[in-house]
């Protein structure tokens, strides 16, 4: 009995230091999945705490699956499939995060983080959540808008792929 009893106090110990921002030079990693409109794929993100409550960062997604659009050329009246290249599956962006969980007085396992990001499609915001299990391991949810997108009228094929509404959901670490 008293073994199982140290066991549990050893586990539940994780749960205890579990920090979901801790401030200047913390550093976070999260690896996930995208889901947008048209596609679907992965998502890697990196921030680094340069104060109390803010962070700067990158993330890059690629969609792995993507619906084939289709068209029908105005003059022949032909309908055709055509697959989005590669420059229309990836996107890659800068972005700063207010983390506001200590502001809220939320759990220290617990963070939310809207934010600005700047990426090679749009400039947009984003809100997300953490939740920290253990020290080093925890999950968040966040979710991506467009505030101004740059080539409105491009006629590209996958103009809107990583120029919409996203979902990221996925695994954080501290790093």
């Amino acid at each position: 009995m008293k073994k199982l009893i140290t066991l549990l106090l050893l586990c539940s110990a994780g749960f205890i230091n579990a920090q979901a921002f801790d401030g200047k030079g913390d550093i976070k990693g999260q690896v996930g999945f995208n889901i947008q409109n048209g596609g679907t794929g992965v998502f890697l993100s990196y921030d680094y705490g340069i104060g109390e409550n803010m962070s700067l960062g990158l993330t890059t997604n690629y969609l792995l699956s993507v619906d084939d659009a289709k068209y029908v050329d105005p003059i022949s009246g032909t309908a055709y499939s055509s697959t989005p290249s590669f420059g229309n599956r990836i996107d890659i962006k800068a972005r700063f995060n207010a983390n506001l969980g200590s502001v809220l007085q939320l759990d220290p396992k617990m963070d939310v983080y809207p934010g600005l990001d700047l990426g090679l499609k749009n400039f947009g915001a984003h809100l997300g959540f953490r939740y920290f299990f253990t020290d080093g391991f925890g999950l968040f949810g966040e979710a991506g808008v467009p505030i101004a997108k740059y080539d409105v009228n491009s006629t590209d094929i996958g103009r809107n792929l990583n120029n919409q509404f996203t979902v990221n959901i996925g695994a954080s670490f501290n790093l």
